[in-house]
């Protein structure tokens, strides 16, 4: 795999050395993910997604910049948060309660666990961001007296055992299964294997600018995959059928990964574009056709958004 390490310059950069992996270890790994990959798109959940909210994922990447956290920290965060609530809330909305407790309350069921969700939310989030910076070999790992001061300047004063207990009701909550592959994993791994099987290709060049084309997509999630939508059913209004089958789409992280290369690679060396397009489908199956799709529609909506930027 990629070796990661932190520059000498402490404003916080992270670098990515390739070429360092042998091609059976590159084989290991890319297996595994596009497996993992598959399983999670055989049983995703109703909720799927919705804890990758543009304003919630924004928050994120603020908080581990301020923290001093590499990316990949931020994106595993984001994805504990996903699966932890959506078992979460599972499991309080289907959990019986006594007439009694029901009875005495005014308002319905849901409405009290939602609102018991909201208060603890903030700190949830947090603890998504502290526990993956304990994963994380290379980043700063947060411990509780840094959680402590941090939470106090945003506005939120919380004790020592209360961040405790945040971090062990999600562990639990996840079965201490923490090692899940994200956004970014995917696109390290998928540069890793390009660069060993096309030289020519300057990954370690469309590795930074992966970075920026992935928080993109990530924070214009809803706009971009609603075009994608419209593009692949060639319909302007999409059945609730369509929607629904598209979710496989939307939650397929080996497109997302091959896509952000594809569109890194258009906006740093066009030329090489169709060998890139072409050398990523074989690696991972994925149609030259579905690649380009996604990567046009993230081209357009990156003009459009410049576009809109330099119009103020």
């Amino acid at each position: 795999m990629a070796k990661r390490f932190r520059s000498q310059d402490q404003s916080i950069r992270f670098n990515v050395k390739f070429g360092e992996a042998s091609s059976d270890l590159l084989t290991g790994f890319l297996v595994n993910v596009n497996k993992r990959n598959k399983d999670k798109l055989n049983s995703l959940a109703k909720c799927s997604g919705s804890f990758r909210d543009k304003r919630l994922m924004e928050y994120i990447f603020l908080m581990t910049k301020e923290l001093r956290l590499e990316p990949l920290a931020g994106y595993h965060a984001i994805e504990l948060l996903q699966r932890f609530m959506v078992r979460h809330l599972t499991h309080l909305l289907t959990t019986p309660t006594t007439q009694g407790v029901a009875a005495a309350q005014p308002r319905s069921y849901e409405d009290v666990i939602f609102d018991k969700i909201k208060e603890k939310f903030p700190l949830i989030v947090f603890s998504c961001v502290q526990i993956a910076s304990k994963l994380s070999l290379h980043s700063h790992v947060i411990d509780n007296n840094t959680a402590v001061r941090f939470l106090r300047s945003v506005g939120h004063s919380v004790s020592k055992q209360t961040l405790l207990e945040s971090e062990l009701m999600i562990l639990k909550g996840l079965e201490f299964r923490l090692n899940v592959p994200n956004p970014l994993t995917y696109v390290e791994i998928l540069l890793e294997v390009l660069g060993h099987n096309e030289s020519s290709i300057p990954v370690e060049c469309l590795y930074d600018l992966c970075h920026h084309v992935l928080q993109f997509v990530s924070l214009q999630r809803t706009s971009i995959y609603d075009t994608l939508l419209n593009v692949t059913t060639q319909c302007v209004s999409p059945s609730s059928e369509q929607r629904e089958k598209f979710v496989t789409v939307i939650e397929d992280c080996m497109l997302l990964g091959v896509g952000v290369i594809a569109v890194a690679t258009f906006i740093h060396c066009v030329r090489k574009w169709e060998q890139v397009v072409a050398e990523l489908s074989h690696i991972t199956g994925i149609s030259t056709r579905s690649i380009s799709d996604f990567a046009h529609v993230t081209l357009m909506h990156i003009v459009r958004r410049s576009s809109s930027l330099t119009s103020l």
